[in-house]
């Protein structure tokens, strides 16, 4: 065969090859990468691969401001002060019941609840078996969310337990017993009055100062602690309302007595 005709055989062969690997290339993804996984400066078919994750956008359903509070009306708080002992926390909407009515002009009503649980005894066990818990103050102090950037602390809530209840509830120099038959702390309404009118959520510190005790029935095994607790609630825009206010509000308490937390050692 002459020079010609090989080279002309030569480029026949290699264009039938080409035309076998094509089809082979356009048969799946997964033949395509372990071809190109092939080539000289591609990465192999083990190598990872970032994907990029778009940012979510806000939508008409997005939470403005997250809140367990807000979504469900209603919020339990706990805190271990001691091993299988949990104060309990807990807050409810008053009036508006429905949290989507919360604006930063209106009234807000919420009430709460403190009690203890000893879960080492049975919830039916006498006071001599459980282990006791007092509150001597509890204080709650506020922060705001503003779209101006701006904080205020417009709510706040100070008292000694035991001027919130009954003379014939069971207290001492500690403070109010909690775990008594007489149900721990109650009160009812405490309100939430005006706030800067661009808030759009506000959150709430509980501070409680408890003498825990150590062992049951035990009065030389009590140590003093301070119980944290923090609530976000969020905050509607009124129809038509400004942007900017900064009016401020204030907090009032009625009735009487018959739960994300932290404690701080004090003694």
């Amino acid at each position: 065969m002459s020079m010609p005709s090989r080279r002309r055989a030569r480029v026949a062969v290699t264009a039938v090859a080409f035309a076998l690997v094509v089809p082979t290339l356009l048969s799946g993804c997964s033949q395509i990468s372990d071809v190109i996984g092939q080539f000289p400066g591609q990465a192999g078919s083990n190598a990872s691969v970032v994907v990029p994750t778009p940012v979510p956008q806000s939508s008409a359903g997005t939470k403005p401001f997250d809140s367990q509070f807000t979504y469900d009306g209603s919020v339990r708080l706990t805190s271990e002060v001691a091993d299988g002992l949990e104060l309990r926390l807990d807050v409810w909407a008053v009036d508006p019941k429905r949290t989507m009515e919360w604006t930063a002009t209106n009234e807000k009503q919420l009430g709460f609840a403190v009690n203890i649980v000893d879960n080492r005894v049975d919830e039916k066990a006498v006071l001599a078996q459980k282990r006791r818990v007092y509150v001597s103050s509890i204080s709650i102090t506020s922060q705001t969310a503003q779209t101006s950037g701006q904080v205020s602390s417009p709510f706040q809530f100070s008292a000694d337990p035991r001027t919130l209840v009954p003379s014939d509830t069971l207290r001492s120099d500690r403070g109010l017993l909690l775990n008594s038959f007489q149900g721990g702390l109650l009160v009812p309404t405490t309100s939430i009055r005006q706030l800067p009118t661009d808030t759009y959520g506000i959150t709430l510190e509980f501070a409680l100062n408890v003498a825990v005790e150590g062992t049951a029935n035990t009065d030389t095994s009590f140590s003093q602690q301070t119980v944290y607790q923090y609530l976000p609630i969020a905050i509607f825009a009124d129809e038509g309302q400004a942007t900017n206010g900064q009016s401020t509000g204030t907090s009032t308490t009625n009735g009487r007595a018959p739960g994300w937390g932290q404690t701080t050692n004090q003694g």
